[in-house]
């Protein structure tokens, strides 16, 4: 089980760099599409910390950097190699793929930072304080979910805009998915049944 969720959390990464040249509008708060998919990894690397421990997830956090860097550098292959005559969509797809530097940079920090705050935040919380599950993630995501949206913010967008409306509006929507996603965390439950069951049945 805990495989799944570890190729969950790639996938969703992955989507997420993928579809994040896409803005929406909700409710008057303009964010990135990607950040249904991305704030939804938050609560996965919970899951996949209760799972395989703190070390565990914390690999899993540095393949999936590693993953995003490929697909970074790939793109940018892409992008320029020359394409056939016959290919008019060129310009529409650098659009649609390409990012400039900063926001490469941007991503790729803010992504790794707040995902090892996350892990330590949840750590700390499961046991030392040693509450409920539901309460692990939302402490955890509360604090990962802010350094990701300062820190990408910050640098993608210093000087350009103000920053302090958008940090915002990312945090009122990430902690809007993650408190949706809680349950999430109480699939770990599947893992002993399905242990149980092999037991049982001899497999």
């Amino acid at each position: 089980m805990g495989l799944v969720f570890v190729c969950l959390y790639v996938a969703c990464e992955i989507i997420a760099n993928v579809t994040a040249g896409r803005p929406v509008s909700l409710f008057g708060i303009v964010v990135p599409s990607a950040v249904f998919i991305y704030t939804l990894t938050f609560t996965l690397v919970d899951v996949i910390h209760e799972i395989y421990g703190k070390e565990g997830s914390r690999k899993v956090i540095l393949g999936a950097f590693f993953a995003n860097i490929i697909l970074a550098i790939y793109t940018y292959l892409v992008i320029h190699l020359p394409a056939p005559a016959f290919f008019t969509e060129a310009n529409s797809y650098e659009t649609v793929f390409g990012a400039t530097p900063r926001i490469v940079l941007a991503s790729l920090t803010a992504y790794l930072v707040s995902s090892m705050v996350d892990v330590e935040v949840y750590h700390l919380w499961k046991n030392r304080i040693k509450k409920a599950k539901w309460s692990r993630v939302l402490v955890s995501n509360s604090v990962s979910t802010l350094v990701d949206s300062c820190v990408f913010i910050t640098i993608a967008f210093l000087g350009v805009m103000p920053i302090l409306p958008l940090i915002i509006g990312q945090y009122i929507v990430k902690m809007t998915i993650t408190i949706l996603s809680l349950p999430l965390i109480y699939t770990t439950g599947f893992r002993g049944s399905i242990a149980r069951y092999a037991r049982q049945n001899g497999r």
